[in-house]
C-alpha cells in the first residue's frame, strides 16, 4: 500500500495534474510542505475551522488509511498548483476542491472525492440510493474537520437527520416513541443512510430489524398471529404515536380493523356507541388485550386465541 502511495505521489509530482473549468490550461501539482503550506493561511482565525481535523480519524498521520497519511489535505482537496499564491489584478485565485454549497464544484465531484476511500461496505450501494438520488453531497450531513462528527454522534444524529426528515423528528416526541430523544437510540440502528436493498433504507428487512430488539415476539409460536408474523408496520408506528406501544389506533379499533364485532361480545370504541349503550368491561383498561395477552403468539396448548 506505501508504495502505491509514493507511486501515485511521485506521478503527481513528475506530470502534475490538468485542471478543468475556468483555468482548464493549468497543470497543477502538489505541494512538497502538504498541510504545513495550507495552515499558514487557514489557521485558527479562519473562518472554517481547520485544526480539529488533527484529532479527527482524518487527521492520523500513523493510520496508512487516513488523508493525513497520504497526501495530507491535498488528499481531498486536490493538488495545490498556484492557489497558495497572489493572484493578478483581476483574476480569482486558482480554487481547490471544496465541499458544500459555497464552493464551485459540483456535487458529483466533490462525493468523487470521498467515495475514492470510502466506497466500500456500506457505502458500496450509494449510487441509486435515495440521498445520492435527491442529490445530496457527502458534506451535507458529514462535518469533517471536526473532531467529532456530529451525524456519527449518538447523542446528535437525530438533530441532523430531522433537518430533513422533520415529520419522522416530530413524531419522537409523541407519548410512545422510539428513545430517540434520550439518546437511547439513532437512526443509524435502523436505516442505512447511503442505500440498502430494503425499503426505506432499512439495514434489513423489516420484521427481522424489529425482533432483533424485540426477541421475545420472534417465535415460532405454536398459535401465531398473522399480522404479526407477516409486517409489524400493519400495527406499530416506527417513530413515535399518540397510542401506547407505538400502536397505529388504540384497541379495539386496530383489533376491528380485522376482526368483525359479529359474535363477540364487543361494540366499536366510538363517541356514539360508548357513552350511551354500556360497553362491555372488556373493552375498558387494555380492550382486547384484557383477555388475547398474548397478541403476538403463543405456545400454550389452549393458546388458539391468543389468550394464554
Amino acid at each position: 500500500m506505501k508504495k502505491i502511495i509514493l507511486l501515485a505521489v511521485t506521478i503527481f509530482f513528475s506530470h502534475g495534474f490538468t485542471a478543468h473549468g475556468e483555468n482548464a490550461t493549468e497543470t497543477r501539482v502538489y505541494s512538497e510542505k502538504g498541510a504545513d503550506t495550507c495552515i499558514k493561511c487557514h489557521d485558527e482565525d479562519n473562518t472554517y475551522p481547520i485544526f480539529p481535523i488533527f484529532k479527527s480519524k482524518h487527521g492520523q498521520r500513523q493510520d496508512p488509511r487516513s488523508p493525513m497519511a497520504q497526501l495530507q489535505c491535498e488528499t481531498c482537496h486536490g493538488p495545490l498548483g498556484q492557489h497558495n499564491k497572489s493572484p493578478k489584478t483581476g483574476e480569482k485565485r486558482p480554487a481547490m476542491i471544496g465541499f458544500g454549497t459555497k464552493f464551485r464544484h459540483n456535487i458529483e465531484q466533490q462525493n468523487k472525492q470521498c467515495l475514492q476511500c470510502h466506497q466500500h461496505e456500506s457505502r458500496i450501494h450509494w449510487e441509486g440510493s435515495a440521498h445520492a438520488s435527491a442529490a445530496l453531497s457527502c458534506s451535507f450531513c458529514h462535518t469533517i474537520h471536526a473532531e467529532q462528527d456530529p451525524v456519527l454522534d449518538r447523542q446528535q444524529q437525530t438533530s441532523v437527520c430531522g433537518r430533513c426528515h422533520n415529520k419522522q423528528r416530530a413524531e419522537f416526541n409523541k407519548t410512545s416513541a422510539h428513545p430517540l430523544r434520550q439518546g437511547k437510540m439513532a437512526c443509524h440502528q435502523c436505516h442505512e443512510a447511503h442505500g440498502s436493498f430494503n425499503e426505506k433504507s432499512l439495514k434489513q428487512n423489516k420484521n427481522e430489524l424489529c425482533l432483533s430488539c424485540h426477541g421475545e415476539k420472534r417465535g415460532p409460536f405454536l398459535w401465531s398471529h398473522p399480522p404479526a408474523m407477516e409486517d409489524c408496520g400493519l400495527c406499530h408506528e416506527a417513530h413515535g404515536s399518540i397510542h401506547g406501544d407505538l400502536l397505529k389506533k388504540r384497541a379495539p379499533l386496530l383489533c376491528q380493523q380485522c376482526h368483525a364485532i359479529a359474535g363477540h361480545p364487543s361494540i366499536a370504541y366510538t363517541g356514539n356507541n360508548l357513552s350511551g349503550a354500556n360497553p362491555s368491561a372488556f373493552l375498558l383498561g387494555k380492550s382486547c388485550l384484557n383477555c388475547h395477552s398474548q397478541i403476538h403468539g403463543s405456545n400454550h396448548p389452549s393458546g388458539v386465541k391468543l389468550i394464554r
